[in-house]
């Protein structure tokens, strides 16, 4: 059996390019560029880092970038009357809030500050809530970035048994949602694991598709996957100055139909899904100033 390794920068890539000449077209229809504003709160290098990526992918499709860059003394009072401005601004379709925030400041009172209709993350709970519901306006980012894959991939998930480890409020649990929707792509039987779950390979045995977001590195052995099994591999974890999934890429290779490695699976289409949520609010925005 030959496995499909799955280029994630390519479809990134394919999909960059046909996002930026909707954009450049609905920009020269409309006169009204896209606009994504992002606070980030002290110096994390991570979160530095990931800005000048969404930076950069705003600038491959045509959106324009603003960065509030505010000190990790700034109060949540200060932060709330930013996102307050920001959610008024027309001329913004998308608020980002980087996380992790200063201990000082209430992580869950920011996300429900930023304004449901600009919350291009999908952080606020109402879209989640949404989501929850089967109505989603905006779909988180990550797990979207999944969905994308599969669909691109002409992968078949209805009647097949699908395994999601991990429960996180950005990953597991919206991924899990996203399954459950009714579509082509969806209808999944689900079976949700996670870091507590014992015998975790009693459960990723029974995988038809196996998604996993746990962020434990390497957690998923040969010997916890059934043969042909289908693995979308969404860990980032840095282990001695390399970037590893939470599968045993190179263990379980020779097992699957289909993998995604990391790095260059999951994570390239990630950011452009939040180009596409961007355009998305845009237009939102647009339609509600007529």
């Amino acid at each position: 059996m030959e496995t499909r390794i799955i280029d994630g920068k390519k479809i990134a890539q394919e999909m960059s390019t046909s996002l930026r000449i909707q954009i450049e077209d609905f920009v020269q229809k409309n006169k009204f560029v896209p606009k994504l504003a992002v606070i980030i709160v002290g110096e994390d290098p991570a979160s530095l880092f990931y800005v000048k990526m969404i930076g950069k992918a705003c600038e491959k499709v045509s959106i324009a970038f603003e960065k509030y860059n505010l000190p990790e003394s700034t109060s949540e009072k200060e932060l709330l009357e930013l996102i307050n401005q920001l959610n008024r601004n027309d001329n913004v379709s998308g608020i980002i809030v980087q996380v992790p925030l200063p201990s000082h400041i209430d992580q869950k009172k920011i996300q429900e500050a930023v304004n449901p209709s600009k919350d291009v993350d999908c952080f606020n709970p109402i879209n989640m809530g949404r989501l929850a519901l089967g109505e989603p306006v905006f779909l988180p980012c990550t797990p979207l970035a999944v969905y994308e894959l599969i669909k691109k991939e002409d992968i078949q998930v209805q009647g097949k048994h699908t395994v999601v480890v991990g429960r996180s409020n950005i990953v597991g649990k919206p991924m899990t949602l996203i399954l459950l929707l009714k579509g082509k792509y969806a209808n999944a039987t689900l079976t949700i694991c996670h870091s507590r779950t014992k015998d975790l390979g009693y459960y990723t045995r029974q995988a038809d598709i196996l998604i996993v977001a746990v962020g434990i590195p390497k957690i998923i052995k040969k010997d916890m996957i059934k043969e042909g099994a289908i693995i979308i591999d969404v860990g980032t974890n840095e282990v001695e100055g390399r970037l590893v999934g939470d599968v045993d890429y190179e263990g379980v290779l020779s097992k699957t139909s289909i993998i995604t490695p990391v790095p260059g699976g999951v994570g390239p289409i990630t950011n452009v899904m939040l180009m596409q949520n961007t355009f998305m609010a845009a237009k939102k925005l647009l339609d509600a100033k007529r």
